[in-house]
């Protein structure tokens, strides 16, 4: 029985975006670890855009992880693989990879002088940002893991051959037209009342918005796997949902070029626009399923180099873009010529990274979170994520079309 490749390409896909995306963070508006003096209006769109879909549907594919991996192995194995995969790279992460994006900072900004061994004693001096010790980019990690575990009892549930009869009522539902919509109004919901007092800073305590919005949305990529018919639906309805969600994204390019965007409280066209915005994620998200599901349901050499070093690419790459940035932006240079090093130099100098001190050295392997090397002639094709930001195994037979 064929994998589900379009899961993988898509993953690759919004990891490699990652690239370009946090490069931009250095030009846009938007506050960031790493500011160059000249800002750019098209990057802050560009990075908008990314914005509106990208951490979403990695949250779809994580979900669908989870079907996958839960098809092989039982709950309390799963919860060793989450630990294995996604918690102890996150602690090696805030200890290893993350201290060098902050110390950049702080040398960056003046509050800090000196070489980066007299800085990394302090990086336990209280937490980021009136300390040094974070996770930034490997939040997603940490919430990944925290949903992993918080919703173990339900997902191991209806993986189970009892729960069939509910996965097929699920899909019964789901498949006809529309349905899938109207998986978008929690997240409308969550968004309208939540986003107005938790912005979005991503520390787990304080974040509820994020946090409702992201567990809602890994647990649908779950349920789209739970039933044959849903893929196949998604795949008819494609045209529409990336219909709806271009008129939405024009929608609100019109708003903020003639300055109508309305002003930010809980009132009615604010809360409505914010609603918006989570349904016009969810029909990116269900179109960009639907269209890979229709176009890149194959494999090749890159993709199965690709799957495998996703989760350390991600755990890399903003470090290195932000030592990168950091002599970049000095240059005498415009912002395109700097943005387009920048993503080239870190892109090789990640892939670089990983081959050399990540992908052949078992402990480390280890510590991002990556399967042992085994020989290709004694072990049967893979079976189970490398972590949520890895492969999709093959899917069972009552998910025969994937997500």
């Amino acid at each position: 029985m064929s994998r589900v490749y379009y899961i993988d390409w898509l993953r690759v896909f919004a990891v490699l975006l990652l690239v370009p995306f946090h490069t931009a963070m250095i030009f846009v508006f938007w506050d960031f670890h790493l500011k160059n003096p000249e800002r750019s209006a098209s990057l802050t769109d560009f990075n908008s855009f990314l914005d509106m879909w990208q951490m979403p549907l990695l949250l779809v594919l994580s979900g669908a992880g989870t079907w996958f991996a839960l098809g092989h192995r039982n709950a309390l194995g799963y919860v060793k693989e989450r630990i294995q995969r996604l918690l102890i790279p996150l602690v090696f992460g805030m200890f290893v990879v993350i201290p060098p994006q902050v110390y950049v900072e702080r040398i960056s900004k003046g509050q800090f002088d000196g070489p980066y061994w007299q800085f990394y004693p302090h990086i336990l001096d209280g937490i980021y940002p009136a300390g040094n010790f974070s996770w930034h980019h490997l939040w997603f990690l940490a919430y990944l893991f925290v949903f992993s575990m918080l919703l173990v009892p339900v997902t191991a549930r209806l993986r189970r051959e009892e729960s069939r009869a509910a996965r097929e009522r699920i899909g019964a539902f789901l498949e006809r037209p529309g349905r899938l919509l109207l998986m978008a109004l929690p997240l409308m919901l969550f968004e309208a009342t939540l986003r107005l007092v938790w912005h979005g800073e991503q520390n787990l305590i304080n974040d509820w918005a994020n946090f409702c919005v992201y567990i809602t949305t890994f647990f649908w990529g779950y349920v789209l796997c739970c039933d044959g018919r849903i893929g196949e639906a998604i795949l008819r309805q494609r045209r529409t949902f990336l219909a709806l969600a271009v008129a939405c994204a024009v929608f609100f390019k019109l708003l903020s070029a003639f300055k109508l965007e309305p002003v930010w409280g809980y009132n009615a066209p604010s809360m409505a626009l914010l609603a918006l915005r989570a349904f016009n994620t969810w029909c990116w998200v269900l179109a960009l399923m639907g269209y890979g599901k229709r176009r890149l349901d194959f494999t090749n050499g890159f993709l199965r180099y690709a799957t495998e070093a996703v989760l350390p690419f991600y755990i890399l790459h903003q470090t290195i873009i932000i030592i990168i940035g950091y002599y970049v932006i000095r240059w005498e240079a415009g912002i395109a010529p700097k943005f387009i090093f920048i993503c080239v130099a870190a892109l090789i100098t990640t892939v670089t990274v990983y081959e050399i001190f990540v992908r052949h050295i078992p402990p480390m392997r280890f510590l991002f979170g990556m399967k042992p090397t085994k020989s290709p002639a004694a072990v049967p094709p893979p079976q189970g994520p490398q972590g949520s930001l890895s492969p999709s195994p093959t899917p069972s037979s009552d998910a025969r079309t994937g997500p």
